[in-house]
C-alpha cells in the first residue's frame, strides 16, 4: 500500500456536485493498493497513520500525532499513486491492485482506523471524485508497506 498523508485544516471531497465527506483539522490521505497488498499490510499502515507525530505540541515541534490533537481522517482512494511513468508519457497502472482488491483491503485500512478510536470518513471508491484541502504546514509524508518483512 502506498499512502499520501497530508497535514490540513480541512479537505473535503464532492461527488457529482454532491459534497459526501469532509473533515475540519487533521490528515487527507490518498490511499492506493498495489497487487500484492495484504491484510497486515491495511493494518500496519492504520497503526502508523494514527500514531505519526505531525502535529507541533507546546513547544512548536511536531510532537503529536491526529490522535493527540482530536483530529479527523479523510481517507480518499487512489489507484493513479501506483502509476509508473518511466516508459513513454502514459502511465502504467499495472501494479494496481484490481477494483475488488483494491476496495477490500482499503475498506480493511478505514475500518481498522476506526477501531483505533476515530472512524475516517471517506469519499466513494471508484468514483470521479473533486478533492479540496487547505494543507497545514505544508506537511505531506509517504508511507508505503512495500519491501516489508510480514
Amino acid at each position: 500500500m502506498r499512502l499520501v498523508i497530508q497535514r490540513v485544516k480541512q479537505a473535503s471531497v464532492t461527488v457529482d456536485g454532491t459534497r459526501v465527506s469532509e473533515i475540519g483539522p487533521g490528515l487527507l490521505v490518498l490511499t492506493g493498493v498495489s497487487l500484492g497488498d495484504t491484510l497486515f499490510d491495511a493494518h500496519h499502515l492504520a497503526n502508523k497513520t494514527a500514531k505519526l507525530r505531525l502535529f507541533e505540541d507546546e513547544a512548536g515541534k511536531m510532537n503529536r500525532s491526529v490522535q493527540d490533537v482530536g483530529g479527523q481522517v479523510l481517507a480518499v482512494s487512489q489507484f493513479t499513486l501506483y502509476g509508473n511513468c518511466t516508459k513513454g508519457n502514459r502511465p502504467s497502472y499495472i501494479e494496481a491492485a484490481r477494483p475488488e482488491q483494491g476496495e477490500a483491503l482499503f475498506n480493511e485500512y478505514v475500518q481498522a482506523l476506526g477501531k483505533l478510536g476515530f472512524p475516517p470518513k471517506t469519499g466513494i471508491f471508484g468514483a470521479d471524485m473533486q478533492v479540496e484541502l487547505l494543507n497545514d504546514g505544508p506537511v505531506t509524508l509517504i508511507l508505503e508497506s512495500t519491501g516489508r518483512l510480514k
